[in-house]
């Protein structure tokens, strides 16, 4: 397996090794071992799969307090996969990264706790797993503005669908901070 590391600290894309002939093909989509040797030493709690229509995006959803990082892949179809620092203090703050994942490609992005995530769907449907490392806890549920300006994400879709939740949610610069994921600089020292 290939892991690349984005220009996002913790953000990577995982390219398994995918063996197939003519009756298909077959690769790991999570070993333990083998993905700790790449630095994702996470104990993953909760799967999830999304089942979503073309133009369909959702997100940019985050939790906090209890974030969870997220191992991400499209089962089915192709979409436009994006993480966005949100932890005020981080040095990379407001920046986003964005990238296909398909069936075609068989790409994995792990996206750390402290991160934003979302996606829109570029083929007919779509079915997307992830793999969260921390439970889903409804109280703890928040999301922001996809289009937000102060993030600039280029989505490759002018006008997707969107859940009320989702076209409602607050733009970044507006939320209050007690809300947002704490930046750990790795020195001891912590920023909110």
């Amino acid at each position: 397996m290939k892991v690349v590391q984005t220009e996002l600290d913790g953000v990577l894309i995982i390219e398994p090794d995918v063996f197939g002939d003519d009756r298909g093909c077959f690769f790991e989509s999570w070993q333990l071992n083998r993905y700790r040797e790449h630095g994702i030493d996470e104990d993953f709690v909760q799967d999830n799969v999304s089942c979503s229509v073309k133009n369909v995006l959702r997100g940019l959803h985050f939790q906090h307090p209890h974030e969870q990082g997220k191992l991400v892949q499209a089962l089915k179809g192709e979409v436009f996969d994006v993480a966005v620092d949100i932890r005020p203090g981080s040095p990379g703050f407001r920046k986003w990264f964005g990238t296909r994942l398909s069936e075609e490609n068989r790409r994995q992005l792990y996206v750390p706790p402290g991160f934003a995530h979302g996606f829109v769907v570029l083929s007919d449907e779509a079915v997307f797993s992830y793999k969260c490392t921390d439970f889903y806890l409804p109280g703890h549920d928040r999301s922001i503005l996809y289009s937000d300006p102060g993030i600039g994400i280029e989505w490759p879709v002018k006008k997707p669908l969107l859940s009320d939740k989702d076209a409602a949610a607050p733009l970044l610069c507006d939320m209050d901070e007690s809300l947002l994921p704490v930046f750990d600089s790795g020195d001891g020292s912590r920023s909110v």
